[in-house]
């Protein structure tokens, strides 16, 4: 996850240094701007065919692993307790989502990431264009965010991933950086100028709480048909949430943007308190489940761990596993 966010940090400061150099090509028969869309569109578009090529559907299609190193790549899924892939489709498994405390904590994460995402990515250059930079100079300062996102972010997923039980407190505290960043940009007096763009810089940190919880959904969410179908509302409500975050900016407002600014700090202070309930209604799922095998209701501890694989191993969800953990 660390690896990732690092990568998409790169990725944005050579989109701002392609911004800036395309920028500045006049005597072609393109206009700058359709230079740079019809540019980042084909690397995007090679990119995204060579990793069709590469990367197999499952461990067990893996063309650049071995025989052994498929086998214990499936191990590892398989101890995840979330089940391997299957063909079969369930229903009542896809239906589990819509009661499901936690996936609908993400879906709204999700929706939110998504505004906040759209806002940002669309219109920092207008942010920083208001603060006093000229067009072409307000892409370059752009060029600083990807290397926030590439060693700030990053930090992060590390936590979560090797601070057990701690990605929905990762995701709540990460919010509050660029909620203040939006506080600065609201209240600081546009005579000081770089301390908005550096407000405005703070906002590139979206990357993690994206990453985050969509880990959080990934982790947590037994069953094939359940997770396939979680991740697909997930994803929708996030590539809705970009639609809706790029239409609430008005440029009647510039430079301030007092609606967007507002719909912003609503959406991360939904993202906190969003990630805070996911965080309660796991931790007491988890506490109930662990009070039932004590008492001997549900089998005995040590077999808590091999029972929750194998029911991974029966496309049992995270619901109707009562042997299944919660990664908080």
């Amino acid at each position: 996850m660390a690896i990732w966010l690092s990568a998409n940090g790169m990725a944005t400061m050579v989109g701002a240094l392609l911004g800036f150099g395309l920028g500045h090509s006049h005597n072609t028969a393109l206009h700058s701007w359709q230079l740079i869309f019809l540019t980042i569109g084909l690397l995007n578009f090679v990119c995204g065919c060579f990793f069709l090529w590469l990367m197999p559907d499952s461990p067990s299609s893996a063309r650049f692993l071995s025989h052994r190193q498929r086998v214990i790549a499936v191990q590892r899924v398989a101890e995840n307790m979330i089940g391997v892939k299957t063909r079969e489709i369930k229903p009542r498994q896809a239906l589990e989502n819509l009661y499901d405390v936690k996936v609908l904590c993400c879906a709204g994460i999700g929706i939110a990431c998504g505004v906040i995402n759209g806002g940002v990515s669309n219109f920092a250059s207008a942010l920083i264009k208001g603060f006093g930079f000229s067009g072409l100079y307000a892409t370059l300062l752009q060029l600083p965010t990807g290397a926030i996102e590439a060693v700030v972010v990053p930090i992060c997923g590390i936590v979560a991933t090797y601070i057990k039980d701690s990605r929905c407190i990762v995701l709540a505290v990460v919010c509050l950086i660029p909620f203040g960043g939006l506080l600065g940009i609201r209240f600081t007096d546009l005579d000081h100028r770089w301390t908005l763009v550096g407000c405005t810089w703070l906002q590139y940190i979206i990357g993690a709480p994206v990453i985050v919880s969509w880990n959080l959904l990934a982790t947590n969410v037994g069953g094939h048909t359940k997770r396939a179908v979680a991740n697909g509302i997930w994803f929708s409500l996030y590539a809705a949430g970009n639609v809706a975050g790029a239409n609430i900016f008005f440029s009647r407002e510039a430079p301030r943007y007092y609606s967007a600014l507002t719909g912003l700090l609503v959406c991360y202070a939904g993202i906190i308190v969003l990630s805070i309930v996911a965080y309660v209604s796991m931790s007491w799922e988890n506490a109930r489940r662990y009070a039932a095998v004590i008492e001997g209701v549900d089998g005995v501890p040590d077999d808590v761990a091999t029972q929750a694989v194998l029911d991974g191993f029966k496309d049992m969800t995270d619901m109707e596993s009562k042997n299944f953990r919660y990664a908080l």
